[in-house]
């Protein structure tokens, strides 16, 4: 894994073995991150990564020069990955929490610019997540919530529901909040 683009173009991301992940491959990320630079500015925005995993995402966000990147998963050892690194690459606006995801998500009273959710394929809580957070006003008007998820599990009936982009065995599905 790497970082693909931003201030830290290029930088290698070597989780430990034995985190409970599955990051998203650099040719998809890449595909995104040119779907979302067409959409708009990446520069001092408010960004939450669910299912943070080994922050693949936190960092390619911070990279590009968000304000704020929070980072939410479960796993202490991914958490603690992604400050020490976070630390290291000096990417200080990645703020890691360790919680559940559906807690945090009940508790939130922040906004964001984008959220994106990379839960874990067998999880069925998918359509639930979307509804939560776009009934809570956790995006700011014009904002994004986007989902990997395998393109076996279609989402497009759920309300917000913008388009999918297909990259292999996984997918991205954007929402926006009506």
């Amino acid at each position: 894994m790497r970082i693909i683009g931003g201030l830290k173009k290029g930088l290698l991301i070597q989780p430990p073995k034995g985190l409970p992940v599955r990051p998203t491959t650099d040719r998809a990320k890449e595909s995104l991150f040119n779907i979302l630079a067409n959409k708009l500015v990446l520069e001092d925005i408010l960004v939450l990564d669910l299912f943070a995993g080994t922050g693949n995402m936190s960092f390619e966000f911070a990279s590009r020069g968000a304000a704020k990147v929070t980072s939410i998963d479960a796993d202490f050892a991914c958490i603690e990955f992604i400050k020490v690194s976070a630390l290291k690459f000096g990417l200080n606006q990645i703020k890691p929490r360790k919680q559940d995801v559906f807690a945090y998500i009940n508790q939130c009273d922040s906004q964001f610019d984008i959220i994106f959710a990379d839960p874990p394929y067998a999880i069925s809580r998918i359509p639930e997540m979307i509804r939560q957070i776009l009934e809570k006003p956790l995006l700011k008007a014009n904002a994004l919530l986007i989902i990997e998820h395998s393109t076996l599990v279609d989402v497009s009936h759920e309300v917000g529901f913008v388009e999918s982009r297909i990259y292999g065995q996984s997918s991205f599905s954007f929402f926006e909040r009506k």
